[in-house]
């Protein structure tokens, strides 16, 4: 295999800092510039959508409050308007698939909570009339409805989508049921919350999906096809200060911020199935029709966070305290640098794919070339490798550097695999 030759021009090299006693690489200048300026319009960026979602919720508690301050409306809902209010507060949240759940959910517990609140204070005055007979039978009600709703709550499929709709209906629940030992109308008491709910919902909803929406599945979509890029730059920088023979650059701080954007991918399992949850809730908009494959999405995530954890065991490599010699070490990096190229390429590809949506020729392109890189790697492991017998520390250290970027190509096949059944599911485009 030939080597890579790159060639640094003159003027790029004079316009950096140097520090006596101290080299400092061109190529790792730019590419920290290149990412601190990413993160910048990152940052940036996500503090508009802040505040533009600040706004947003101020303007609806406005919108909701003048059923107090006018007092053509206060006559119609009464003190009942604290509803409305408490609704915004609730359940306008910053992605308009969060907003949509919680209403949702809010609307129905609700409903279910009055209608059987309603139906057991109903229940109660027919048959213990107004004396002690109607404590009992409200507090036996009490006790069932709100254990088995209480156990619902304990249950995953119904915990991950319908937590607080089961709250609500204990409240709701306790609410109805309990204002009918002492108000002698509980349907009208019970309309009138409802409906002071449902104007506070409908204003979320207004304002939360058709003014400046931030959609939950584009974050989610734009989060993992970044994850990619990451990844792939982190195995770059990696391989980049492994083979240094400067021992001294390997104190600087390029292998701590490369293994801090790595752990952000090993950290986001919660957030990304908080993501999916609320995109399921969304409706049709852009690019994301209906039944669109969020979990399939969740599955890649899995994959890249495993490949996280193999990219990070190469800082425990760079900072062994057992570093094999310089000649060893050299033996190996021509190839070595080969699959790290080869491995950032195909996921620059196929996150690049991901976020265009569009299909990645994998079968033809990158299977292949991973395949090959695999066969290579696991040549160098033989007993008649080109570094001799694997009994020494040394030998023993270079071996496992090796055995760990061979894991990173069957992952990263298994990630190439794993885009190509999303694409079919969610109908990417062959261009």
């Amino acid at each position: 295999m030939g080597s890579i030759v790159i060639s640094i021009p003159a003027d790029v090299e004079l316009a950096l800092p140097k520090n006596i006693g101290e080299k400092e690489e061109p190529k790792l200048s730019i590419f920290a510039t290149i990412v601190s300026n990413l993160r910048q319009l990152q940052k940036s960026q996500q503090d508009m959508r802040k505040l533009l979602h600040s706004v947003k919720v101020a303007i609806a508690l406005v919108l909701v409050s003048l059923l107090y301050l006018l007092d053509p409306l206060y006559k119609q809902v009464g003190e009942n308007a604290m509803w409305a209010i408490m609704t915004v507060v609730v359940i306008f949240e910053f992605y308009a698939g969060a907003t949509l759940s919680k209403g949702l959910n809010r609307g129905l517990g609700t409903i279910l909570g009055g209608a059987m609140g309603f139906s057991a204070a109903t229940f109660a005055q027919e048959v213990g009339g107004m004396g002690k007979g109607n404590a009992i039978i409200v507090g036996f009600s009490v006790f069932i409805f709100g254990g088995a709703a209480t156990y619902s709550r304990l249950v995953p499929r119904i915990k991950k989508r319908y937590d607080y709709g089961a709250m609500i209906f204990i409240l709701t629940f306790n609410l109805v049921v309990v204002s009918g030992l002492r108000a002698e109308n509980v349907l009208e008491l019970a309309r009138e919350r409802l409906s002071t709910i449902g104007m506070g919902f409908a204003v979320c909803i207004f304002i939360n999906l058709l003014v400046f929406p931030t959609w939950a599945s584009d974050e989610l979509h734009h989060s993992t096809a970044h994850k990619f890029q990451v990844l792939a730059d982190s195995i770059e920088g990696f391989l980049e200060s492994y083979f240094r023979l400067d021992k001294e650059n390997l104190k600087d701080d390029q292998p701590s911020s490369i293994s801090s954007r790595c752990k952000s991918v090993l950290h986001s399992k919660s957030k990304d199935e908080s993501l999916a949850n609320f995109a399921k809730w969304e409706p049709w908009h852009g690019k994301f029709g209906f039944y669109y494959p969020w979990n399939k999405y969740l599955q890649v995530g899995e994959l890249l966070r495993e490949l996280a954890t193999m990219v990070l065991s190469l800082k425990g490599s760079l900072q062994s305290p057992r570093q094999p010699s310089s000649s060893l070490r050299q033996s190996v990096k021509e190839p070595s640098e080969a699959v790290g190229l080869s491995l950032a390429w195909s996921l620059r590809e196929l996150g690049e794919s991901l976020m265009k949506m569009r299909r990645c020729p994998q079968e033809n392109v990158i299977l292949p070339k991973l395949k090959s890189m695999r066969l290579e790697l696991s040549s160098m492991v033989s007993p008649v490798s080109n570094f001799g017998p694997l009994e020494n520390i040394e030998g023993l250290a270079i071996a496992s550097f090796v055995f760990l970027l061979t894991e990173m190509l069957e992952k990263v096949e298994e990630l190439a695999k794993e885009v190509e059944e999303l694409g079919e599911l969610a109908g990417f485009h062959s261009k």
